[in-house]
Order: C-alpha cells, then sequence, then structure tokens
C-alpha cells in the first residue's frame, strides 16, 4: 500500500520510492474559492502545475469579471449595445457555446439574464421584492435571440439597450476545465479541481480509491447528505435555491430564474449533472432546474447523469431514469 505525504513544504522535490505526495491549495478569484488537491511524486512538479492552474484562473477573472471595468466582459456590457464590438477568439468561443445551451434548453439557459439579477438584487447584494413593473422592463432586455454574434469579424452586439451578459451560469465551469487541463499538461494524472464546491472536476483517482468522492448535500439541511458521487475523469456541478436567496412574506425567492418569465424558478430545490465536461455540467444545471425532472429526463444529452430534488413538504431527491 502506498504512503501518502502531504507537501507543506514547497522545498519538497520527489517522493522517496513507494511514496506518493499531495498538495493542497486554494485561491479566491472570479467570485468564489478555487481549490486543488493533486497528487504525484515530484513535488516540484505539483507546486508548479498547481501554480499555473491558478494563473489560469486569475486570468480568466480579468477576461470574464462582470465586476472588473477593465475585463472584455464588461466591455461588452458597455459597447456592445451601441457598436459591434470585436473580441478575442476565446470570449467569442465560449458566447458562441452559450447561444447553443440555449438553444437545446428552449431559452431556460439564457446568458443575457443581467438586467434581472440587478433587478433582483443579486447583483452584489443580498436580493430584494421587485415591483411588477420592473420585473417587465428587465424582462425586456434579456433574450439570447438579441445576442448577434459575427464569426467573420468575432464580433459582438446586442439588439436592445440595457442588455447585460452574466456569467454567473458558466463561468465557474468553464474556468474549471481550463485548470484541469493545465494540469494535464504538466503530466498530472491524480487531482480534483473544484469552484466552490458547485463546479467539480475529478481527474484520474486519489490513492487506492476507485475515483473522487463528493457529497450531495440535503437541499434543505446542510448538515445533511443524500447521495454520493464517485468522479473519475468527469465533472459534477450543482445549482441550489440555497445558494443564494431571500425571504419576503413568508415566501423564499432564489437567483435561479427562469429567463422567459422574469420570476426565480419554482418546483426544484437542487440539481446535480455529472458531465465529462464542468463548462456542460454547470450549464445544465439550470435548465434542469428551472424545466423540472420530466424535461429533463427526456432531453439530458446522452450519458450524462441527474440528480435533482423536487420541493415537497419533505424533499424528494432521486437520480433521474
Amino acid at each position: 500500500m502506498k504512503r501518502v505525504v502531504v507537501v507543506l513544504c514547497l522545498a519538497c522535490a520527489a517522493a522517496r520510492p513507494g511514496e506518493v505526495l499531495r498538495i493542497e491549495s486554494s485561491v479566491e478569484a472570479m467570485g468564489s474559492t478555487y481549490s486543488v488537491v493533486a497528487y504525484g511524486e515530484d513535488g516540484l512538479r505539483l507546486e508548479s502545475a498547481v501554480d499555473q492552474a491558478f494563473e489560469e484562473v486569475r486570468r480568466l477573472d480579468a477576461l470574464l469579471s462582470n465586476y472588473k471595468p477593465h475585463s472584455e466582459w464588461s466591455l461588452l456590457n458597455r459597447e456592445a449595445a451601441r457598436r459591434p464590438v470585436r473580441v478575442s477568439a476565446e470570449l467569442y468561443r465560449l458566447l458562441a457555446a452559450c447561444v447553443d445551451y440555449s438553444r437545446r434548453s428552449e431559452g431556460a439557459f439564457d446568458i443575457t439574464v443581467g438586467p434581472l439579477m440587478k433587478t433582483w438584487g443579486f447583483y452584489k447584494g443580498a436580493g430584494r421584492l421587485p415591483q411588477a413593473v420592473e420585473i417587465r422592463d428587465a424582462l425586456a432586455k434579456v433574450g439570447y435571440r438579441d445576442l448577434d454574434l459575427d464569426p467573420a469579424e468575432s464580433a459582438v452586439r446586442f439588439r436592445n439597450a440595457g442588455m447585460e451578459l452574466d456569467p454567473g451560469g458558466i463561468g465557474k465551469g468553464y474556468a474549471v476545465d481550463r485548470m484541469v487541463e493545465v494540469l494535464r499538461k504538466n503530466a498530472i494524472r491524480s487531482a480534483m479541481v473544484s469552484a466552490g464546491g458547485s463546479s467539480i472536476y475529478g481527474l484520474g483517482t486519489p490513492p487506492e480509491e476507485a475515483g473522487w468522492k463528493v457529497q450531495l448535500r440535503h437541499p434543505k439541511d446542510p448538515g445533511r447528505t443524500v447521495g454520493e458521487v464517485s468522479l473519475r475523469d468527469e465533472s459534477m456541478s450543482t445549482s441550489g435555491s440555497y445558494e443564494k436567496f431571500f425571504v419576503a412574506g413568508g415566501r423564499v425567492y432564489s437567483h435561479i430564474f427562469d429567463p422567459r418569465t422574469g420570476y426565480p424558478a419554482a418546483g426544484t430545490l437542487a440539481v446535480s449533472v455529472i458531465a465529462p465536461r464542468a463548462i456542460d455540467s454547470e450549464a445544465w444545471t439550470k435548465p434542469f432546474f428551472i424545466n423540472g425532472a420530466r424535461w429533463a429526463t427526456g432531453n439530458r444529452p446522452r450519458g450524462y447523469r441527474v440528480f435533482l430534488c423536487e420541493d415537497k413538504a419533505e424533499p424528494t431527491c432521486a437520480w433521474l431514469p
């Protein structure tokens, strides 16, 4: 049986024969905590690979942040309603993928929900109950079909004044995938990357295990679990009404909106999706949450696994058939 050694000293260069080193670290970026646990026999390689993965997520923060005024994402939100804005090939590909998710989900996924996030007070806030007229005004600025992408010029234009993109439904998953790619390029074969615990990728397996074990929390009691999964070269993302919400008039309003109605989705408490890539698992949690178990059962991509908790007196949580 191999011994596992925690790398506490960054001067550790290599494991002794038969030993496996472990490094664990985290960084704050893109409004979340990104953590990496990695195993290997070369401590310096582990340290370098994890550092490079964190540099990648910092780079993406500068690209995708809607809080940093100099990011490409913020530039689009400021200028694209007035003129076509040329963007990097990377950002263009990401936005094109978002439009594809929107089409395949019948509009339940929509990257243009920024006005709704602000109206409901979830942009830099804890939430508020808006007036119906405010919701109607915000909804008029939302709609992926009004996002014009020009592949010849790699340019983006908003058809509606006031439209704003929000990366909250896809940014963490994309970042996790990019971090995993950095680790792979550095010959790391055993690692788990997590973005706030809601988007996770298990690379290979940890020592003496068949996969990376992840607990599924009870949607109404964080001290309880409703299941466990084992990830091996695959991702899992979770969206739950417990992540961000407020209570008004005895009713709970979560941050997961149906972009077609302008109101928080109802009927679902949490959804976890297991898929090959974290960008896919994160993006699909929203349509499955919004459209419900029946729609998810009939429309999930082949090979994806979906764990859904319905909002009942006692939550009903199960893997979809």
